[in-house]
């Protein structure tokens, strides 16, 4: 049992809802601290019949493995990686996570932010939502941007990990291959 659930005996659940595609520096960021927060990450894809991803699923779970393995273990936590396409309340409950955690990055964020935290409060009363904020280095990161960079040829270095800067451009000479 971890020094967080000695007190309850509970384990504590998170979940951290969003596209990663792909998992960015300010993701990480935000996840290093929320597993100081629970004892167990559930990083939850959501999938969007609409929305075409550059990276497979199992290629954003790959990537997501590789990087936060390490760090979880390091802070005496774990994560797991898993998709869903409907409410996020629902699939938190669904992995018995009683948090959401929610990084904002700006004023934007937080409208947006709080009005899904109203609607889910009403929904599933129990699961409550954690606001981080992005640390200043990694507020202005955004997958779509970094998306956008990579595929007009630019620098990512500073954006993504080095493994996920790889398999960018790998995703995105594929890409350009079935466009021939």
């Amino acid at each position: 049992m971890s020094p967080r659930t000695k007190k309850t005996g509970k384990m504590r659940i998170g979940i951290y809802p969003g596209t990663f595609d792909p998992i960015t520096n300010g993701h990480i960021d935000i996840i290093q601290r929320a597993l100081t927060l629970v004892d167990h990450l559930v990083i939850a894809m959501g999938i969007n019949a609409s929305k075409a991803p550059m990276l497979t699923f199992e290629e954003r779970v790959a990537l997501i493995e590789a990087e936060i393995n390490p760090l979880a273990k390091k802070l005496g936590a774990s994560i797991s990686t898993t998709s869903f396409s409907g409410l996020v309340v629902d699939a938190a409950e669904d992995h018995g996570a009683n948090v959401i955690i929610r990084g904002l990055r700006g004023a934007v964020d937080f409208e947006y932010e709080t009005q899904m935290v109203g609607m889910n409060r009403i929904m599933k009363p129990s699961v409550e939502t954690v606001f981080l904020t992005a640390s200043p280095e990694t507020q202005f990161i955004s997958s779509t941007l970094v998306r956008q960079i990579a595929g007009m040829g630019g620098d990512i270095s500073r954006f993504v990990p080095k493994r996920i800067e790889k398999k960018i451009f790998s995703a995105i000479a594929r890409q350009n291959k079935r466009k021939l």
